[in-house]
């Protein structure tokens, strides 16, 4: 079980994420969790959003460079080491885990990951009892 996230691709320079965050506004989608990780040229803008696959699209009209893809969602404690919790029975199995990113909605911890080796981190979520999330699960319609 999967959720959709954008990756949006940013020059290091003034006033392009303002440009992003723009356009999620005038298209009133609404942004769930953000990261942004960065190089000396660029930024990579990761989102969870209302409607990804929409919000995909106006981005790309708007001539922002922008992939979409599946990154798991897994509920957790929200105490401290929730998620060392969490990852430990991901390394335990061998699961690498790309990058990742957490925040707190409504009390509850999450956990936002990507790995190459999804099957395997099924295998994980189901043997371990973890909860998954699916884009059902997170308030994602405003």
């Amino acid at each position: 079980m999967t959720i959709r996230q954008l990756s949006i691709f940013i020059e290091n320079q003034s006033g392009t994420l303002q440009k992003v965050l723009e356009l999620m506004k005038q298209s009133r989608i609404q942004i769930i969790a953000c990261t942004i990780a960065d190089t000396a040229e660029y930024g990579i803008f990761r989102l969870i959003c209302s409607e990804p696959e929409r919000a995909c699209s106006e981005l790309k009209a708007a001539g922002v460079a922008v992939a979409i893809s599946d990154v798991f969602a897994i509920g957790m404690n929200n105490q401290p080491g929730g998620a060392a919790d969490v990852v430990r029975r991901f390394s335990a199995a061998g699961v690498g885990i790309a990058y990742m990113y957490a925040f707190v909605l409504n009390g509850q911890g999450i956990l936002i990951f990507r790995t190459a080796e999804a099957a395997k981190a099924e295998e994980v979520i189901a043997g371990e009892g973890l909860q998954a999330l699916s884009e059902q699960d997170l308030p994602l319609q405003i």
